[in-house]
């Protein structure tokens, strides 16, 4: 178990990270935007698979040494980047299945594998996230006790802060399509949502 003394400093802190905008958030945000919330929980599922994966490899001291092997992150980052570029680029032309449809009472197209994906590989390909992970994880580990209930337990804590931040970015952004619902502003809503997707691309790539 882990103590009230150390709860009330780390659930502060990892709050307080996961509500600070960032690529996750951002995407969060795009996708309640586009997809509407209920479908922007695939991807929130693929987020946080990633960050749970991080997280255990940052507890575990395995993200330590990745850290020193950036060449492992430059082809997946880079990949994951371009295809969230390229996403932005067709929901900034109103294309796709990412896009807004014209008629904002259609269905949305993208799949649940795809909204996942897009969740794992942004959480993922961050090194960012990795070397967050590695300076903030350890010290709040008990090196007197065993690892696993530790470990186990602050995951959790940190997968319930990082969905319970999600779902605000989400749902900010199916309430920004509602105020711009109307038909005549769904292609500006697309090439809003368009532009962030893009940059949460550019983000990845040069992260």
């Amino acid at each position: 178990m882990i103590s009230l003394s150390l709860l009330s400093v780390f659930v502060p802190t990892f709050l307080l990270v996961s509500l600070t905008p960032g690529m996750c958030m951002t995407l969060a945000m795009v996708l309640g935007m586009t997809q509407g919330v209920r479908r922007a929980l695939w991807m929130m599922l693929g987020e946080l698979v990633g960050v749970g994966l991080v997280a255990v490899a940052a507890g575990a001291g395995v993200a330590a040494l990745m850290l020193r092997q950036p060449a492992l992150f430059a082809v997946f980052k880079s990949l994951g980047g371009v295809y969230l570029v390229y996403l932005g680029v067709m929901m900034w032309r109103s294309r796709g299945r990412m896009a807004i449809p014209e008629s904002l009472e259609a269905k949305a197209q993208a799949g649940r594998g795809e909204l996942a994906m897009q969740g794992l590989v942004t959480a993922v390909a961050n090194p960012k996230g990795w070397a967050f992970f590695v300076a903030l994880l350890p010290p709040f580990l008990d090196a007197t006790r065993p690892l696993a209930p530790q470990l186990l337990a602050m995951v959790a804590i940190i997968l319930s802060l990082e969905f319970a931040a999600l779902l605000a970015y989400a749902s900010g952004g199916q309430t920004l399509r509602h105020l711009l619902g109307q038909a005549d502003k769904v292609r500006l809503l697309n090439r809003l949502a368009g532009s962030l997707m893009v940059g949460v691309g550019v983000w990845l790539m040069l992260g």
